[in-house]
């Protein structure tokens, strides 16, 4: 009797023992996974994205301003669309997702406010023209009236983009015509064309001559004061992340932000 009431309860643990096993292996794994998805969790929910469209003149300073925001906000990412004001603004309006669209001109940030797809752009700089000429400037381009001389290799921006609408601003104000061997699509494929040499002179933005430093010299001339552009900026109305897009351009336009503009040459509007 006693070996088989032994045997009973022998026969009873080892059926509940491995059961036991089982549900603390399972508690085991419930404890241990929980641990690893809250630590993992933040950083996830963290991950944040910022889109933000602006003007190629603004390259290298919004790409600072970009570093700046990511260290004051972990976890977050700034992500730049670079390029001509016209083409970034026809981007936003066919559906492209940004947060927050930067403009090297009133007209193209226009296109997106008449879409209702923002409101209340504010000016943050503004910019002016310089001629680039390589630095040995073999041409001997001196002023803006030598850019008339057929001889003269010229590279504009297309019209339809600011630095293009601005240097016909330009050559309208000093009364000269000048017939460019290239139109481009943006101010930094204009100023290229001078690096590489392949043409002679092109107007270009000041802070895009200082930005080449050692690469082109700049040229000044009066006129460019006729046809100086205004840059607004703003928070897009449908903005994937609209709250941090505020807070990316209240950092444009922050004592800090206009910091980094002007030592770029930029000027205050």
């Amino acid at each position: 009797m006693v070996f088989r009431l032994v045997s009973r309860r022998l026969s009873r643990w080892a059926v509940a023992a491995p059961v036991a096993l089982v549900i603390a292996g399972l508690s085991g794994c419930g404890s241990g996974e929980p641990a690893a998805s809250s630590a993992s969790a933040p950083a996830a929910a963290g991950a944040t994205e910022v889109n933000v469209f602006a003007a190629a003149s603004l390259t290298g300073t919004f790409t600072e301003l970009g570093r700046t925001f990511e260290a004051a906000h972990p976890g977050t990412t700034v992500k730049f669309n670079f390029g001509s004001s016209a083409t970034l603004a026809q981007q936003i309006v066919q559906g492209a997702p940004a947060d927050v669209f930067a403009a090297a001109s009133p007209a193209t940030m226009k296109t997106v406010t008449d879409a209702s797809l923002a409101s209340g752009p504010a000016t943050f700089v503004r910019n002016k023209l310089e001629i680039a000429v390589p630095k040995d400037n073999p041409a001997k381009v001196d002023e803006l009236k030598d850019l008339t001389d057929p001889k003269v290799k010229v590279a504009l921006c297309a019209e339809q983009v600011p630095c293009g609408a601005a240097a016909v601003k330009a050559l309208e104000a000093a009364g000269l015509k000048v017939t460019p061997v290239t139109l481009e699509q943006d101010v930094k494929a204009t100023l290229t064309k001078v690096e590489l040499g392949e043409v002679d002179a092109a107007l270009v933005y000041t802070t895009d001559v200082i930005a080449a430093a050692g690469r082109v010299q700049g040229i000044d001339f009066p006129e460019a004061d006729k046809a100086i552009n205004d840059y607004p900026i703003a928070t897009l109305s449908k903005a994937p992340a609209g709250d941090l897009a505020k807070q990316f351009v209240g950092l444009v336009l922050s004592q800090q932000g206009k910091d980094v503009l002007t030592k770029a040459g930029f000027q205050s509007p």
